[in-house]
């Protein structure tokens, strides 16, 4: 990993899940500026992220291909506890970095810290998140980026954006939540597969 990486406070997924449990006791996010919202939707993504961890199978072929990694890869996520999306999403990422531990190391890094990092991966000119950013340690280059959200669940967004139809934001957020909820991770794991498939 740079000198530069571990310059920007980069925290592993254990230590970023005592901070964000940390957060929800005493009241408190990740952000910078913390809204009353933000600090409710932390508590609420922490209930999120933790019921998955309980939940989530990794399926075989997902797990077949993290087994079958040959190069070391770090794997850093750029996010926030207030991010709905990332506790959909990070939670089945850092289950598969512990699939192959000795290939794989994850790494969290909060964005409202590290403008510049998160400004080399914006999303349609946007600093959305979570973004999943994978450097290839063997060979000392990035090897793919993903985020912030599975393919239906940005197009859900999009497709709001261009014609909310009368629906506010929070009207947005409990369909695309929804939707999480029915698809129980398995089109982000079919993302995930094809990207490590093309690494081998």
């Amino acid at each position: 990993m740079s000198t530069l990486l571990k310059a920007l406070g980069l925290l592993s997924y254990d230590k970023y899940m005592e901070k964000f449990e940390d957060w929800v006791k005493t009241v408190k996010t990740s952000s910078l500026n913390p809204t009353t919202a933000y600090i409710e939707y932390t508590k609420l993504n922490f209930a999120r992220t933790q019921r998955i961890h309980k939940t989530v199978v990794i399926n075989a072929a997902l797990r077949d291909a993290a087994l079958q990694l040959h190069n070391k890869y770090t794997l850093i996520v750029i996010t926030e506890a207030w991010c709905g999306d990332s506790a959909q999403n990070l939670p089945v990422i850092a289950e598969l970095a512990k699939l192959n531990p000795e290939k794989i190391s994850l790494h969290i890094i909060l964005r409202d810290e590290n403008p510049e990092m998160m400004n080399n991966y914006l999303t349609n000119g946007a600093r959305a998140i979570p973004k999943l950013i994978c450097i290839n340690e063997t060979m000392g280059s990035d090897a793919f980026v993903w985020g912030p959200r599975p393919a239906p669940a940005q197009a859900l967004l999009a497709n709001w954006k261009q014609n909310p139809n009368g629906k506010t934001w929070e009207d947005f957020e409990r369909e695309l939540h929804g939707w999480y909820g029915k698809d129980k991770t398995v089109t982000l794991q079919a993302e995930l597969l094809t990207i490590l498939q093309n690494l081998m």
